[in-house]
């Protein structure tokens, strides 16, 4: 090697070297500001529940205010690519799904993004309890009434938190079983989609159980059934779908938190540390149990073996449904 090409190579040794000094440096010191943590839903969810639950444990954690900005839309595509999008220096995180990061690229036909390359995982956050109800007016008392008069009346209409869920999958799922004919009507959330169960505009609704609990406690709704493998703590009574005649029906939603592509390793860790030690805590546990949310942190690279291995799990889903949230 000549001293020309030598030279050369060293000046673009360094001037790597000077271009990765930002993100070491503000690794090093990291956060040093507040953490955007996006939730990819309209407010009242069981996401925003859980962000706004442990996002403040995070903050106590790492001495910084951890922001909740609710994006939703789209499925919650609007928020995530916000984060996909983002600056990798930690200081934007989102709260992605089995919808978002594994279901949403096999039915939406255009995809801003994709979960397996565009970002960085940090944390699984638990899972959740999908529950279908009707209003507590409403003459449907049981998985089979519901059935019963799905199949007399072509058309019913069902409602979920928004297409490409995984209400919206459960829904799929349950008229694949049952034979019925179901029409879905996707809301921006679970807010406004109970607001309307609660006035009786639509009569049944796949929802995660932390947003409907409540309206199911005080009465205002009837859960026929839950669509979990097991009965959910916060409704012992309430059967599980294949309990209530449809056997082999499973489905448990899962929630992780995602920064954006190439994040550095040190945030990845200092973020892993706080979230998985927040979600250990004593009454963070017993306040998302209790809303029907069952809260368990990982490892970064469980959450990506996880994403990969449910991505490919639900296209093969979404192909043999004819799943189109377009």
């Amino acid at each position: 090697m000549n001293k020309t090409t030598a030279f050369v190579i060293t000046r673009r040794a360094a001037a790597v070297a000077l271009l990765a000094v930002p993100f070491f440096a503000q690794a090093a010191g990291y956060p040093t500001k507040p953490i955007r943590f996006v939730v990819p839903y309209t407010p009242g969810g069981t996401t925003d529940l859980v962000a706004r639950t442990v996002g403040q444990k995070v903050s106590e954690k790492l001495g910084q205010p951890v922001l909740i900005d609710n994006r939703g839309g789209a499925g919650g595509n609007i928020g995530m690519d916000a984060v996909a999008k983002a600056a990798p220096d930690g200081y934007t995180i989102g709260f992605g799904a089995i919808s978002t990061n594994a279901l949403n690229p096999h039915i939406y036909k255009s995809m801003a993004f994709d979960p397996r390359k565009d970002f960085t995982a940090i944390s699984l956050l638990g899972t959740s309890t999908i529950v279908l109800e009707v209003p507590a007016a409403s003459p449907v008392k049981s998985v089979a009434d519901l059935i019963a008069a799905a199949k007399k009346n072509p058309g019913m209409p069902y409602a979920t938190a928004g297409a490409g869920t995984s209400m919206n999958l459960a829904g799929v799922m349950f008229a694949q079983m049952t034979g019925t004919d179901l029409v879905h009507v996707a809301y921006k959330g679970s807010g406004p989609a109970i607001t309307d169960m609660l006035g009786n505009n639509i009569g049944a609704m796949f929802d995660n159980l932390p947003a409907s609990l409540p309206h199911i406690q005080s009465g205002k709704l009837r859960a026929l059934a839950v669509a979990g493998p097991t009965r959910s703590p916060s409704l012992p009574d309430v059967p599980t779908m294949a309990e209530a005649g449809l056997k082999g029906y499973a489905l448990e939603p899962w929630f992780g938190v995602y920064g954006p592509a190439k994040l550095p390793a040190p945030i990845v860790k200092a973020l892993n540390e706080a979230f998985v030690e927040a979600l250990a805590m004593p009454d963070v546990k017993a306040k998302l149990a209790q809303a029907g949310f069952s809260p368990r942190g990982s490892t970064a690279q469980e959450l990506t073996t996880l994403t990969d291995t449910e991505y490919k799990r639900l296209g093969e889903v979404a192909k043999k449904a004819g799943m189109s949230a377009d």
